[in-house]
């Protein structure tokens, strides 16, 4: 809850007239306690759980001869029915482990030194504050990740997200929950380290989620904006990783793919590449992700 009681009140404290965000923002958030602002990350996270897969379900379910070059794994085809047994059970972890554990996490949050109050961040904070939290998610991701394909991790806990060989948006979140909260620790570790206000907190982890639906999208569109992000890994990169399976030693990155360069992680996949375009170039094979057409 701000602490000013008026919009002249708040100016006076800042000795300067608000901007029209943060306007709005007084506007919505003075008489609103800084948990109510905290638990929006809960409507959030049904919201893009719910609407942002949707465009690529209908993709899933129509399957339009021209996008086809586009699916990466062109010959898996999942009915309504599959799509809907893993939207219920991602809306199933969500209700029972997502929203409790946010419900409870408000004192980690407040302690670290999340803000709701005026002035509101600039642009370049704000971006500045995006770009290490990825940063550090990406790297402690990617060694939780490698831990979970050892046998232990995954006959126990990461079989589960691997039960989908041809990811869909869907199955972004579908895991054990034990993964849910062993992966919350890198989401949550950026913004301990680099505190800020609710509104990149909020985007942070509206971000992180449409990257992960992105990744687990099952297609490689050539006009997609993320091409022009150095280093991302997008749809085709995490795509291998789950074609593979659970043997998988390869692409273990969740958003960038420079920690699989720099420790051979990415190895299998780059030969696989090479040896496809090989085919393509001798044979006519074309590469479609991690299977073969014949043209």
């Amino acid at each position: 809850m701000l602490p000013y009681h008026s919009l002249s009140d708040a100016q006076a404290a800042l000795g300067r007239n608000l901007t029209l965000p943060e306007t709005l923002w007084f506007n919505y958030s003075a008489q609103k306690s800084d948990y109510f602002l905290y638990c929006h990350n809960i409507l959030f996270l049904f919201l893009i759980f719910s609407l942002v897969p949707l465009p690529l379900v209908f993709l899933e379910l129509k399957r339009f001869s021209f996008l086809d070059s586009y699916k990466i794994q062109p010959k898996v085809r999942l009915s309504s029915d599959d799509i809907f047994r893993c939207y219920k059970d991602v809306m199933h972890t969500f209700f029972f482990i997502v929203g409790p554990l946010q419900l409870v996490s408000y004192p980690s949050v407040k302690m670290i030194g999340i803000r709701t109050g005026l002035p509101l961040p600039s642009g370049w904070e704000i971006l500045s504050q995006l770009l290490v939290y990825f940063l550090v998610e990406d790297y402690l991701n990617y060694w939780i990740h490698r831990f979970l394909h050892n046998k232990w991790g995954y006959d126990k806990i990461h079989r589960v997200h691997h039960e989908y060989a041809a990811p869909i948006g869907f199955a972004a979140p579908y895991a054990h929950w034990a993964e849910i909260l062993i992966l919350g620790i890198p989401s949550f570790l950026g913004p301990a380290m680099v505190p800020g206000h609710m509104i990149t907190f909020w985007l942070w982890i509206a971000l992180r989620q449409i990257e992960a639906i992105d990744t687990h999208s099952g297609y490689d569109f050539p006009w997609s904006l993320t091409k022009y992000i150095p280093f991302y890994g997008g749809a085709e990169h995490h795509d291998y990783h789950h074609y593979v399976g659970g043997q998988s030693q390869s692409n273990f990155a969740s958003v960038f793919t420079y920690c699989d360069y720099i420790y051979g992680t990415d190895k299998g996949y780059r030969y696989q590449k090479k040896i496809l375009s090989k085919l393509k170039e001798t044979n006519g094979v074309e590469q479609i992700g991690g299977s073969y057409k014949q043209d």
